[in-house]
């Protein structure tokens, strides 16, 4: 194994400054590694677990559910009218990935903290949108949209970027991780594949493509990640993304014929590359809940 690290490094060191250049450790301010035993909301016998610890497919499912998310007028009303998505979009990928990152594998009560601090800042998130609709972030079905979109992209991203999963587990992962939406206080979370279908299915009326969908859309095509080749690893990632999208939202969102190509060949060239971020990235936060339950990383590449 210290051999074939040895042979990796040259490919791995710089993928993995990459990675905590955009997304350094510690700014949570959450502590990983106590108290011993304390599983979090989730656990290491958890499909959560092992579905948030892959890096290439949360980073791209993140972006593909925020491509969804920008569908959806009452939902995008809050992130237009009450965030800095515009100038600081960087800073919003880096606060859902800490509030990710925190409900999975901190401690239970760090967890239900981050849950009741964006609780908090939902409250005052309301308006109205451009025609007049009023909205509110803590209208449980927005909170169930931007959940759902979210869980679809993460999964999706899993089994593109790292492995197939068996439809067991991945009904599972649903089921599992509507406690959190539910925490914040989403109702009627679809618990299973089927189910997310059908959600799917019945929310496609009200999504729409305006002009504020576009201008999300331009600005994630224009994020600049404070990293080494930003224009190359955001068209990698954004089009990695695309490439996780349902069918229906293809057209919905106007991706045509040339960009679903492009999509196709960064979805290859992630797949290909996802093995190097694993090794790069052995130490992250999924590693620290690992040692802090004292189970070994390597369970989490086996099915619970």
């Amino acid at each position: 194994m210290s051999m074939l690290r040895t042979l990796v490094r040259p490919a791995t060191q710089p993928i993995r400054r990459w990675v905590l250049g955009a997304f350094p450790c510690g700014q949570s301010g959450l502590d990983y590694d106590h108290p011993a035993g304390d599983a979090g909301l989730f656990g290491p016998d958890s499909v959560t677990w092992r579905i948030h610890a892959d890096f290439p497919g949360m980073l791209s499912g993140g972006l593909s559910s925020l491509m969804l998310q920008a569908l959806h007028p009452r939902a995008l009303a809050g992130v237009h009218d009450h965030s800095n998505f515009r100038g600081d979009l960087v800073g919003r990928l880096r606060r859902t990935t800490a509030f990710v990152a925190g409900t999975t594998y901190a401690s239970t009560g760090q967890a239900r903290q981050l849950i009741e601090r964006v609780r908090g800042i939902h409250h005052h998130v309301r308006g109205s949108t451009a025609d007049g609709q009023p909205y509110a972030a803590d209208d449980p079905d927005l909170l169930t949209w931007v959940h759902v979109t979210e869980a679809h992209g993460f999964l999706q991203g899993y089994r593109m970027y790292c492995r197939s999963v068996p439809d067991a587990m991945a009904d599972c992962y649903y089921d599992e991780v509507r406690r959190v939406a539910e925490a914040l206080g989403a109702k009627d979370v679809p618990a299973s594949q089927a189910q997310v279908r059908d959600y799917f299915a019945t929310m496609q009326p009200q999504l729409r493509f305006d002009e504020r969908s576009r201008e999300v859309m331009e600005v994630l095509a224009r994020i600049a990640l404070p990293v080494p080749v930003a224009g190359i690893s955001r068209d990698l990632f954004l089009g990695a993304a695309v490439a996780l999208l349902p069918d229906w939202a293809l057209p919905l969102l106007a991706i045509g014929r040339g960009q679903r190509a492009r999509a196709a060949l960064a979805s290859t060239t992630l797949r290909g590359m996802a093995p190097l971020f694993r090794a790069a990235l052995t130490d992250g936060v999924s590693a620290r809940a690992c040692a802090r339950m004292d189970v070994s990383t390597t369970t989490l590449h086996h099915w619970p």
